[in-house]
């Protein structure tokens, strides 16, 4: 099986300690600004998602709790290509957590150093009519 396409860095997770001081941080001090489309998902568990003025650099802002500050890198692809992934990762023995996000999709899995990753679309309503079929 051919290694499915990614578009490129969908975004970049970090870990930090007050989701508010750090916004305003990269506000300030880089021009970031909350993403208005993913305000939904800045909960307890969920991030505070933030772009750059372009609209091309996303980073999405995790509450950390006891653990030092860490990096993920969520990779976007279309729908078409998600689905490959999931059978191309699990053809490869990797565990994967899929997760609807009511407007994406994401898969979780880790490298051989514990390094998580995800791949996620945006193409949520296709993606939804085929991924349990």
């Amino acid at each position: 099986m051919n290694i499915p396409r990614l578009n490129g860095i969908d975004h970049i997770h970090l870990y930090v300690g007050d989701k508010n001081a750090v916004a305003a941080w990269y506000q300030e001090i880089l021009g970031f600004k909350i993403h208005p489309k993913f305000k939904v998902w800045n909960n307890k568990n969920g991030p505070m998602t933030l772009e750059d003025s372009s609209g091309t650099i996303h980073l999405a802002l995790f509450t950390r709790s006891n653990q030092p500050p860490i990096i993920s890198l969520a990779f976007n692809t279309s729908g078409i290509e998600f689905l490959r992934w999931v059978d191309f990762l699990k053809l490869h023995g990797l565990k994967l957590r899929i997760t609807d996000h009511q407007i994406s999709w994401s898969m979780y899995f880790k490298d051989p150093d514990e390094n998580m990753h995800e791949i996620t679309t945006m193409d949520h309503e296709w993606v939804s009519e085929r991924i349990y079929r």
